[in-house]
């Protein structure tokens, strides 16, 4: 069985969910799940930057709403939960916890655990981090020693 963390920021979609779990054709993959909520990640600033780049002036307004600290708990708890719900669904073994502090010790820390074949990063497009290498992707590809790869959530969640 293929192991793979997967590390996301928000509940997988539909189209989330069928891109990663066809991703080995038909080999079976047993996926280890790390959700950090987004309002747990970069600072209202960087998310607002992110939502003009890819045109969401809307989103950039409303960053001020994301929840963050105690209240991003909740959130990721339940984006947690319908992720992990929805891998088992699709026929694929699914564990998973939330991340407080530091995302990519705790990475580093489960591909270690479990002895991982892969780190896959499904998030957003985050431009400015993306941009000066800080994303999770491109820290992860120098810490974790598996390949690491970055995909693009399909659409909102």
């Amino acid at each position: 069985m293929f192991t793979s963390v997967l590390m996301i920021e928000k509940a997988l979609t539909s189209a989330d969910v069928d891109f990663v779990t066809t991703l080995h054709g038909d080999e079976s993959v047993a996926f280890h799940v790390l959700l950090q909520p987004r309002g747990d990640q970069a600072d209202r600033l960087l998310r607002a930057i992110d939502d003009v780049a890819l045109g969401e002036l809307d989103e950039a307004v409303r960053e001020r709403e994301t929840p963050e600290g105690d209240a991003a708990k909740g959130v990721g708890e339940r984006a947690l939960e319908v992720s992990l719900q929805a891998l088992r669904a699709s026929g694929s073994e699914a564990e998973g916890r939330l991340i407080e502090d530091h995302p990519l010790d705790a990475l580093k820390a489960l591909v270690g655990e479990i002895g991982a074949d892969e780190v896959i990063v499904l998030t957003d497009p985050h431009y400015v981090e993306e941009f000066f290498h800080r994303d999770w992707a491109s820290r992860a590809r120098h810490k974790v020693g598996v390949p690491v790869l970055k995909l693009f959530s399909h659409s909102k969640a």
